[in-house]
């Protein structure tokens, strides 16, 4: 394009104007993300989707063993499952153990967050003593839990020293108290870990709401279960759902390791059913029937947990 330009001595002269800059190209999303994250994608499909769809193909299965000839079996273990008393002993004694355990868990759990979020003197070694349990393998803390609740253990021990010796009892080998001490392990090894996460949670909340609270004429009690609760209520819901599908379907250590599901089937759970059925008795169409129901029996309790917790605003 040519414009035309006054010279000082008042002649015009012609000169070219300056290109026009190209206009700016589209830029596209850059596709990187995507291919990052395939190696993962498949890692989940085939270590999670796939085990989790070789459950329902072999619940339809009749298989006694892993090296024994297969048969198409139906709903048959379905039926066989169902009619079996000792699955109903199963769902009664997972049903009273997550009753039990997950609600004083969290309760006390978020009690002690709570108490160490309000930074107390030494505040940051009981950090780390509620969090020893969690350091523990698991067959250290059956050892700990069997050295104290056998016969000549601890606890009797200490009942006869105060002279109420006539109380002792085989705590583990008793129909009455097995159930009772697994769930006593299952809070001791859980309460610790919970309680730093509610803590570690609470410490995030502004202190201008518990101060603004205590200003009105609110206690600790009130504050922690009327301000600092509703906040943290969705971190809640997450924290219960995950201590919920640990005492589902973690419990079956602990009764491999200290009753075997007995006496009889009185610390039987459903966790340790599918164990049982599958290595000790070979019975993998039984087993893995059992671990679906238990896979939509944890379905329905994330669901409903996740209703319960839920925010309402």
């Amino acid at each position: 394009m040519t414009t035309l330009t006054t010279t000082p001595d008042g002649s015009a002269a012609r000169g070219s104007a300056p290109p026009a800059s190209p206009a700016p190209a589209t830029r596209r999303p850059r596709q990187g993300g995507t291919v990052l994250a395939v190696p993962a994608l498949v890692w989940y499909l085939v270590f999670m989707v796939g085990p989790l769809l070789a459950i329902f193909v072999i619940a339809a299965l009749r298989w006694p063993g892993m090296l024994q000839p297969v048969s198409f079996a139906g709903l048959d273990n379905v039926r066989t499952v169902l009619d079996d008393p000792v699955f109903w002993d199963a769902v009664r004694n997972t049903a009273v153990q997550l009753a039990v355990a997950v609600p004083v868990m969290i309760v006390c759990a978020f009690m002690l967050g709570y108490y160490v979020a309000q930074r107390p003197p030494g505040h940051r070694v009981i950090r780390y003593l509620l969090f020893i349990p969690g350091l523990i393998s698991t067959p250290a803390k059956a050892m700990v839990f069997y050295a104290a609740l056998s016969p000549d253990g601890l606890l009797n021990g200490g009942l006869e020293s105060v002279g109420l010796g006539s109380l002792a009892d085989a705590w583990l080998a008793s129909p009455s108290t097995a159930l009772a001490c697994l769930i006593a392990l299952d809070i001791w090894a859980g309460i610790g870990f919970t309680a730093v996460l509610f803590a570690a949670r609470l410490g995030s909340v502004p202190d201008e709401l518990g101060e603004a609270a205590q200003l009105d004429g609110a206690g600790h009690w009130r504050t922690m279960w009327s301000v600092h609760f509703p906040v943290i209520r969705d971190y809640v819901g997450v924290v219960t759902m995950l201590q919920f599908l640990w005492t589902l379907f973690g419990s079956a250590q602990h009764v491999l390791l200290l009753t075997q599901g007995g006496p009889g089937t009185s610390s039987t759970t459903l966790s340790f059913l599918v164990y049982q059925k599958a290595f000790i008795a070979a019975d993998l169409g039984y087993s893995q029937t059992v671990g679906v129901l238990l896979f939509l029996a944890g379905l329905v309790g994330l669901l409903t947990i996740r209703r319960v917790f839920r925010q309402n605003y």
